[in-house]
């Protein structure tokens, strides 16, 4: 009866979103079903969401949940271990809903069990480990739950709660598989309840795995897609699904508003997320999720005035926060105080210790300072917590390059790759493992898929320049330190770049040994610019003067200079020349 009960529920729920006053009601109703079982974080969010449709009149207000039989027999228990549960008193809660037949008092009796050991484990990891050692401690419950859960679902008789919490069980045993089938039959039973979706979405890990799922075709699902491209950075998707969201009546969501922000993070949008955050903190100045991410941006940007106001600020909403500790942890790093900084990370990992941001970070901090075994054991963590995140592989390549371990960074690297294929910093590392292990080309074409895909740091083409100078193909160099010069002006940035002067003397002696004496010492005169190749521009703008003035135009067998490199002598002149570098429109 309870699965057919909340069957009739999830076909009422759209697949559209015509009516809006529909969702807000089903909203409203979640909300409080939510609530009443302790499920803070899905009433939270259904709560959010409704908040940002219009209200509804009297006469459209969802009525509360009818109760059955069973529900009046049990409420005098129901409503004294609720209020125990509320005060965090969970085994307490427990004890007084034994032998309750409800489906609402017989949830909070198994969820009551659940956070109890949960709770009884994070204090036992707090107490005896430091962060860093590995967590032994179980949460004992779990194994009696799952015994209990299992026979209650072969019965059929859970509802889309006690599904959800059948999964949740499943996962803490790593039970991946079951978990997300549970799952999955828990948001067709209850599709309104948020946090079946964001299981799922904590389980999936690439958009293979997301084809196969059957999933009810509710209005919910959109949410859900949404949430998931944006974890498997899937970006463009993610965007338009939130823009699309916002177009169905939700443009007033901070849930969408932040979501977007965060995608624009982690394409690397940085103007845009910063915007976007900043007109989150008006809409929603006491808010502390997702702030972390916020006082990324700002570390990467170092914005010490923004991150030390958003650090005092969030201290005086709530210091005890998760994302409080990392916000003020980044403002520390920030300031280059490492020990401080991995202490406040360490204190958001006490107060969550499946925080997966405070693991990376903390990684971050502890390679700052040179404690490389200790970096590996957080971002392997990081890992454990989850599998996608693409800064922890990156952070262990680079823990292994400083161990010079090629071997190991390249797994890594490739891990990161694989989970941001367009991220050209992964590239850049990949291409630099290649070349210590001597896969010249394998390191080329790394480094031309880097510059491909925007290469954020500037760097791929004079490494990729770099590569053609020692495998002696002088053409292919000079093109790519011809496409590096456009790119670096192009930008309209003022130049602090040290390669600039390293690809202007490659040119000027190129175009030397090409005799395109105008290039040549257009190009002398642009090292003139740059300390390190002043001289050697002079010397050789004085050796073209004296070729011209013995009237030397383009005979083939010149002596190579003095200084240039033994790979470009006179007898290796390329036969197809490169065209000649518009020099007019740069200026240093």
């Amino acid at each position: 009866l309870a699965g057919r009960r909340a069957g009739g529920m999830a076909a009422a729920v759209s697949s559209d979103f015509s009516d809006l006053r529909e969702i807000k009601k089903q909203l409203l109703s979640v909300a409080e079903r939510s609530r009443e079982r302790g499920l803070q974080h899905s009433g939270k969010w259904a709560s959010e969401l409704a908040f940002a449709l219009e209200p509804l009149p009297l006469s459209e207000l969802p009525p509360p949940p009818a109760l059955t039989e069973e529900d009046a027999r049990d409420l005098d228990a129901y409503t004294l271990a609720k209020s125990y549960f509320d005060l965090k008193e969970y085994d307490r809660a427990a004890y007084f809903l034994r032998g309750c037949k409800s489906q609402k008092a017989y949830f909070l009796y198994m969820y009551s069990r659940y956070l109890s050991g949960e709770k009884k484990k994070d204090d036992e990891t707090v107490d005896s480990l430091g962060p860093l050692e590995k967590g032994q401690v179980k949460n004992e419950a779990l194994r009696e739950l799952r015994v209990e859960l299992s026979k209650k679902h072969k019965a059929r008789e859970l509802d889309g709660f006690g599904l959800y919490l059948y999964g949740v069980v499943l996962r803490k045993l790593d039970l991946v598989k079951e978990a997300i089938d549970v799952f999955v039959e828990a948001a067709h039973v209850l599709p309104l309840h948020w946090g079946a979706w964001l299981e799922l979405c904590n389980l999936i890990t690439d958009k293979e795995m997301l084809k196969f799922l059957s999933l009810p075709d509710t209005w919910m699902k959109e949410f859900f897609l949404a949430h998931i491209y944006t974890e498997l950075q899937l970006i463009e998707e993610a965007l338009q699904k939130y823009q699309s969201l916002i177009d169905a009546g939700f443009s007033k969501s901070t849930y969408i508003i932040s979501q977007i922000a965060v995608a624009y993070h982690n394409i690397r949008d940085i103007d845009k997320a910063l915007s976007i955050f900043n007109e989150l903190r008006k809409q929603d100045p006491y808010r502390i999720e997702n702030m972390d991410t916020f006082s990324n941006l700002l570390y990467v940007r170092s914005m010490k005035p923004e991150l030390s106001y958003l650090a005092h600020n969030l201290c005086e909403i709530d210091k005890y926060r998760v994302e409080t500790c990392c916000v003020i942890g980044n403002y520390y790093s920030l300031r280059s105080q490492h020990e401080k900084a991995a202490l406040y990370f360490q204190r958001a990992l006490k107060l969550n210790p499946r925080y997966l941001g405070a693991w990376t970070l903390m990684g971050h901090e502890y390679m700052e300072m040179k404690n490389t075994s200790a970096a590996i054991q957080a971002y392997r963590h990081a890992i454990e917590v989850n599998k996608r995140d693409y800064r922890a592989w990156y952070g262990l390549g680079q823990t292994y390059e400083i161990l010079k371990m090629p071997f190991y960074c390249l797994y890594y690297y490739r891990r990161a790759h694989q989970l941001r294929p367009n991220d050209s910093r992964m590239l850049v590392a990949l291409g630099e493992c290649y070349e210590k292990l001597n896969q010249l080309v394998e390191a080329k074409k790394c480094y031309w898929r880097a510059y491909a895909v925007g290469d954020v740091e500037k760097m791929a083409l004079v490494k990729l320049a770099k590569l053609h100078e020692q495998l002696n193909e002088s053409e292919q160099a000079a093109q790519c330190y011809i496409k590096y010069i456009q790119d670096i002006y192009s930008c309209g940035e003022i130049v602090e770049h040290l390669e600039v002067s390293t690809a202007f003397r490659y040119l000027a002696q190129y175009y030397f040994k090409c005799k395109l004496w105008d290039e040549a010492s257009a190009c002398a005169q642009k090292c003139c610019a740059f300390n390190d190749t002043r001289e050697e521009g002079k010397a050789l703008l004085r050796q073209i003067l004296q070729l011209r003035n013995q009237g030397e135009t383009s005979s083939t067998d010149i002596a190579a200079p003095f200084f240039l490199p033994a790979s470009l002598s006179a007898n290796n002149t390329p036969t197809r020349r490169v065209s000649p570098l518009n020099l007019s429109s740069v200026t240093p």
